[in-house]
């Protein structure tokens, strides 16, 4: 009976509980292992939001200790998602705010997704890969298109992909390995791609070990749903289909050397409230079982795909969006959140602050649309979903500069070793702010250089000055200025 509760606690409560237990009779009882082993009681989350109640004087205490720099545990979330009255609600998103620019400053990081190739032995219905979307024309691209694509988001400043592939024997890891590979290779001007994450089916260890050789940044996988029913009602056929596995890719990938992992939940598929404790209950156990939690976490909502009628009762509305996304920052202070050109540009201009750290920018989802070097036999009509923030990657740089936001490319922690629990090591004593602006100052630098207009150019520059001027530590001042002139003169790739 102790055990099968063990199973159900807070992941972050296992070394405390299993010290108290031995301390009573270490040879009676010990702590199962919880790696690689399914985390998910639905009734317990349920259980959790339904008997958690909220006040404003809990809300307040909360975002204290999420201020302090404390991880969150389920039911301190719980009270954040119960709170429905307009000061609580409000007292969050500020709150978030504030976290958001003492962690990471005023910088957004900007990737670009690229898709690789549509095959897919899935059915899931709300995507538009899946194997019964007969209007779907079905292609993979060679090694030239992709060459074409990345030298295209190379002439458009990127410098971090996230290469995207359906589930299909086609897409094995050997092949996703070379593409990485590829793109790594590819060098147009001053242009180069120094970061590859990987947003791929689950793999086995050795698979995820061949992926991790060719040098990946984050692999993604998301759960789509943490709810066992909703996720079989819509996960009708191939691999996919098998919610356990899903649910521990991800440990398969840490036992395999991938300390980088990125989770997300589709929101729209299910009950809002459950998944964001689902998330956080998946951050958990990643960071009891490996000692460090997700990189990133990704909240995409449910868009248009053809064939696809959402549930109404499960859509989420741009408050309750909003609401979320800062309850997430809240509980976990140090993991990067992903907010993708689903949404529309006015709303990721304002949810940004809330806790957002990476955008993407000047996103094409459909094969060949970046290079547009397709015939259009070859080429799509139609991508996974719909893109509702089509503004290239200039003008999202241009806007952020208006807010005085420093638009970042920076890949120094990946390329420095500062990865997995070495990062949280590095990150949450607090210094994230020190290394990452200076960082994200240079790059922001090369692209004025490189690919701005003349109107970026000139924001930048000031930007970047005021950011020089307000930089408090002396020798780190003088450092940064002596680099920048080094940008200035050509050099590249100068990072902290």
């Amino acid at each position: 009976m102790i055990i099968l509760k063990i199973l159900r606690i807070n992941q972050l409560e296992k070394e405390s509980l299993k010290n108290n237990l031995m301390k009573f009779s270490p040879q009676k009882y010990s702590l199962p292992d919880l790696s690689m082993q399914p985390f998910i009681d639905a009734n317990e989350i349920w259980d959790i939001l339904k008997n958690t109640t909220s006040s404003k004087t809990a809300v307040d205490k909360i975002i204290a200790k999420s201020l302090s720099k404390q991880r969150l545990n389920l039911t301190e979330v719980a009270v954040l998602i119960n709170a429905t009255d307009t000061a609580s609600i409000q007292a969050i998103k500020e709150g978030a705010k504030t976290l958001k620019k003492n962690v990471y400053g005023n910088r957004i990081v900007l990737f670009a997704p690229l898709y690789i190739g549509n095959k897919c032995q899935n059915n899931c219905s709300y995507c538009g890969f899946r194997t019964s979307n007969k209007d779907a024309v079905r292609k993979t691209l060679d090694d030239q298109e992709i060459i074409n694509e990345i030298e295209a988001l190379e002439d458009n400043g990127q410098k971090r992909l996230v290469l995207v592939y359906g589930e299909h024997q086609d897409y094995s890891p050997e092949y996703i390995a070379n593409t990485v590979k590829l793109a790594y290779g590819v060098k147009k001007g001053n242009g180069e791609i120094r970061r590859v994450n990987i947003n791929a089916a689950p793999m086995d260890i050795e698979g995820f070990k061949i992926v991790k050789e060719a040098g990946i940044g984050t692999f993604q996988i998301f759960q789509e749903t943490y709810h066992p029913e909703a996720y079989a009602n819509y996960h009708l056929g191939g691999k996919k289909a098998n919610f356990e596995n899903r649910l521990t890719s991800l440990d398969r990938a840490q036992e395999a050397g991938i300390d980088d992992v990125g989770i997300g939940v589709l929101f729209g598929l299910y009950d809002w409230r459950y998944e964001v404790l689902a998330l956080v209950r998946h951050t958990n156990h990643l960071e009891a079982c490996y000692n460090v939690g997700p990189h990133t976490i990704s909240f995409p909502r449910i868009k248009e795909a053809s064939g696809f009628v959402a549930n109404p009762n499960y859509l989420v509305s741009d408050n309750d969006f909003t609401k979320l996304i800062a309850i997430l920052r809240l509980a976990v202070p140090y993991t990067g959140m992903i907010l993708t050109a689903r949404e529309p540009a006015k709303l990721r201009d304002e949810i940004i602050q809330y806790g957002v750290s990476q955008i993407d920018g000047g996103t094409k989802i459909e094969l060949g649309a970046y290079s547009k070097t397709l015939n259009e036999t070859q080429n799509l009509n139609k991508g996974q979903f719909k893109v509702n923030d089509e503004r290239s990657l200039n003008e999202i740089v241009n806007e952020l500069l208006d807010k005085e936001m420093i638009p970042s490319f920076c890949t120094a922690c990946y390329r420095l070793g500062r990865t997995g629990e070495h990062f949280m090591e590095f990150s949450v004593p607090g210094f994230i702010k020190k290394c990452c602006t200076p960082n994200a100052t240079l790059t922001l630098a090369e692209y004025l250089i490189d690919y701005a207009d003349e109107s970026t150019a000139e924001k930048g520059w000031k930007l970047i000055q005021k950011t020089v001027d307000e930089t408090e530590n002396k020798k780190l001042k003088k450092s940064l200025k002596e680099r920048i002139e080094r940008v200035k003169a050509g050099e590249r790739d100068l990072i902290y």
